[in-house]
């Protein structure tokens, strides 16, 4: 059985969260192995920005994880990426441009390494670009006035990020043709199992993530608040 997606509308330790709300819960559906997660972080979005590099190593290390990155910008002829993504309990994506991130894992192969990872129980998790990958379809700013794309199609539905943080997305959204199709603002997330969207939680009091219904209108799913840390 294929491990957990966790596709995250916005928020977190990109966006300068350093409560580690979000982390916890991802790290919280890890299928646990001996020794410390081992959690590593892709920033292809970005073109690998070290500024975002920095911060994953310092919120996983303050949680008590192995962190490491995994780079394509330059790529690593005597890394092998394949098995980096295989040893890794937790795959963390960061955001950035969808497009060219997709574009980028085919040329290299990734995409498959990341699939047979998933399938040997390596748990993924992203915020916006990170997070629209895993779908059939995403709605994205990747290109000129935004719209919809493709992405690698492991969840057969749409999604769309920072719902609340751009009036455009809700339109293109509602407009989509795939079905289900969720939205989450930033702070929310989606918890997928076997395809199917099993939970919605949210770090903000009064944030809910959303799916389009039959008539083509946002309703707002169930979400639970996460409890800050005793």
């Amino acid at each position: 059985m294929s491990a957990a997606i966790v596709a995250i509308g916005g928020g977190g330790f990109l966006m300068e969260d350093t409560r580690g709300l979000q982390e916890r819960y991802v790290l919280s559906l890890l299928r646990r192995r001996p020794g410390r997660p081992r959690v590593l972080y892709l920033g292809t979005a970005s073109g690998d920005s070290e500024r975002a590099q920095l911060r994953f190593m310092r919120l996983f290390t303050s949680l008590g994880c192995h962190p490491d990155t995994l780079v394509f910008f330059p790529y690593d002829m005597k890394r092998d990426y394949a098995q980096a993504v295989r040893d890794a309990d937790l795959v963390y994506v960061g955001g950035g441009n969808t497009v060219g991130m997709v574009a980028v894992w085919r040329e290299f192969g990734f995409d498959t390494a990341l699939r047979e990872a998933w399938n040997g129980g390596t748990t993924l998790a992203g915020i916006s670009a990170g997070a629209n990958c895993w779908f059939a379809d995403y709605v994205t700013d990747s290109v000129p006035g935004g719209g919809i794309r493709a992405g690698l199609g492991w969840i057969d539905a749409t999604f769309c990020p920072h719902l609340d943080g751009e009036a455009w997305r809700q339109p293109i959204l509602i407009s989509a043709p795939r079905r289900p199709a969720f939205g989450a603002p930033d702070g929310a997330m989606l918890r997928f199992e076997d395809g199917r969207c099993v939970e919605a939680v949210t770090d903000r009091p009064g944030l809910a993530a959303v799916e389009v219904d039959a008539a083509g209108a946002l309703v707002f799913m169930p979400t639970r608040l996460l409890a800050e840390a005793g």
